[in-house]
C-alpha cells in the first residue's frame, strides 16, 4: 500500500480554495519557511485550512497544531506525521 503524503502543492491548493490568494504574495515562490501571516493568511484562514485537510486526508488535527506550526514546512510535517500514524 502506498503511503499518502501531504505536499506543499496540496497545502497551496487548499489555502487558495479556503481563503483565496493575496496578489502581493507569490505562492509559487519560496514560502516553506515563511510565517502564514507573512504570506497573507491569518488564523481563521489557517483553521479553515486545517478543517479541509482533515476532511480530505481523514486525519484529526489538534487546534494547537495549527497555532504552533506557523510555517508551511511545519504544518506539512505535522500532517505527514498524522498520516504516518493513521496508515
Amino acid at each position: 500500500m502506498t503511503e499518502r503524503q501531504f505536499t506543499l502543492d496540496d497545502l497551496k491548493r487548499i489555502l487558495v480554495e479556503c481563503a483565496g490568494a493575496d496578489d502581493a504574495v507569490d505562492l509559487d515562490g519560496d514560502i516553506l519557511d515563511q510565517g502564514f501571516e507573512d504570506i497573507g493568511y491569518e488564523s481563521l484562514a489557517i483553521l479553515e485550512t486545517g478543517g479541509r485537510i482533515e476532511n480530505e486526508y481523514a486525519v484529526i488535527i489538534d487546534e494547537s497544531v495549527l497555532t504552533v506550526h506557523v510555517t508551511p514546512r511545519e504544518l506539512i510535517a505535522a500532517v505527514n506525521e498524522l498520516l504516518t500514524v493513521s496508515a
